[in-house]
């Protein structure tokens, strides 16, 4: 009895935590656990006499008991929420980085009509940043000096160079052949972690596959009647491998960097560095001149909507929390499902050919992204290694 009593204390002040299914924090609450010590024996209890002595005891108190025990009223109240409801929106988040990032592409083709490159780019990430950083803010969070140098380094990569890049070739490569070549960007993290000083050598099974990626890269930038129809425009991809190259530099040094607690905090402050760089360069490069307020269509302004708050605010947030609710490798399968999402968009409302070339093209490269992403690893890496890719977030 003496180890029974001394159990039961223990487990009087024990604390529960789950994460609620409606935020992206742990809480802990303080359970009264008199009613569940034959959970507790079955569970923790690895000795045979702690757990006969607790169901004894149990026992004898059901006998002096003329009412059936009943669960204490606070521990319902507390009591974590059924499993189906975190499943719907596990599920919810996965199709929304699925079809929301796989038609941002899309949206930036439409944006373009009537509004310069970097402007749009620009103007997404600053209004998005803004609203991040002005909402999260508010928690009481203050970024330091370093988190700025942080948010101010990958923001330039990773916006400028990345997403900046992506809306500059949109003018002349398609947006599914867009979302196509920023799926290397995947081939290009393992290439530059790789090189970095004190990177990780690759696999002989990633670098295989890393050579098959590039390899579909020269399929549609080669001959220009390959499979019976044109090249991709080779300034456009050029352009395009560079920005993945930039985007991939951003993501890993984001990694040793610092940056605040809050993900969406970071967020934010990485989009007004990065947004209004792409400003300043847009103006400098006579973006404004062709600039006219007035002249955006109404459905440029609603693919200006769409990015920043479906795009940049929704979807970010929805891939935030599949990385806590669930496998890296599962939410790595975002890199070869949004390029066919954008493929199809944009064939069918863009008008977009999908030719022979391109068909085997991205077979190509979404085998190789495929063998990067399953490899196994010699040591574990972080589930935030799997990434956003420059057109989306």
């Amino acid at each position: 009895m003496p180890l029974l009593k001394q159990r039961r204390n223990l487990w009087k002040s024990a604390q529960v935590s789950y994460h609620p299914t409606h935020g992206f924090s742990t809480v802990s609450h303080n359970l009264p656990c008199e009613n569940e010590l034959i959970p507790i024996a079955s569970h923790i209890g690895s000795g045979r006499q702690f757990a006969s002595s607790v169901n004894s005891y149990m026992a004898t108190s059901l006998k002096t008991s003329s009412e059936p025990p009943t669960e204490p009223r606070a521990n319902r109240a507390i009591r974590p929420a059924p499993h189906a409801p975190r499943s719907v929106l596990i599920i919810a988040s996965f199709l929304a980085v699925y079809i929301i990032w796989g038609s941002t592409y899309y949206a930036i083709r439409v944006g373009l009509e009537s509004i310069p490159p970097l402007l749009l780019a620009g103007t997404r990430h600053v209004v998005a940043g803004l609203l991040l950083y002005v909402f999260f803010r508010r928690t009481g969070t203050k970024p330091t000096g370093a988190q700025w140098i942080t948010a101010a380094v990958t923001g330039v990569l990773m916006l400028f160079g990345g997403n900046g890049g992506v809306s500059w070739a949109e003018q002349y490569v398609p947006s599914g052949i867009t979302a196509l070549l920023v799926a290397t960007v995947t081939l290009w993290m393992v290439l530059v972690d790789w090189l970095r000083p004190g990177g990780h050598r690759p696999s002989a099974r990633v670098l295989f596959g890393i050579v098959i990626g590039f390899a579909g890269l020269l399929v549609l930038v080669g001959p220009a009647h390959l499979g019976n129809s044109g090249r991709v425009d080779p300034i456009g991809a050029g352009i395009l491998v560079l920005a993945s190259l930039s985007w991939a530099c951003g993501s890993l040094y984001s990694k040793h960097g610092t940056l605040p607690s809050s993900p969406l905090l970071g967020a934010g402050m990485q989009g007004l560095c990065g947004g209004a760089v792409l400003w300043i360069i847009g103006l400098l490069g006579g973006e404004g001149a062709r600039f006219h307020p007035g002249h955006i269509t109404l459905r440029a302004w609603l693919a200006m909507v769409y990015l920043v708050l479906f795009g940049s605010c929704i979807g970010f947030s929805a891939y935030l929390y599949i990385l806590k609710k669930s496998t890296a490798a599962r939410v790595a399968t975002y890199a070869f499902v949004n390029p066919i999402v954008a493929m199809i968009l944009g064939w069918a409302f863009a008008g977009e050919g999908l030719t022979t070339r391109a068909l085997i093209a991205g077979a190509v490269i979404l085998t190789a992204v495929m063998l990067v992403i399953t490899a196994p690893h010699r040591e574990p890496i972080p589930v935030t290694a799997a990434v956003p890719a420059p057109g989306e977030a």
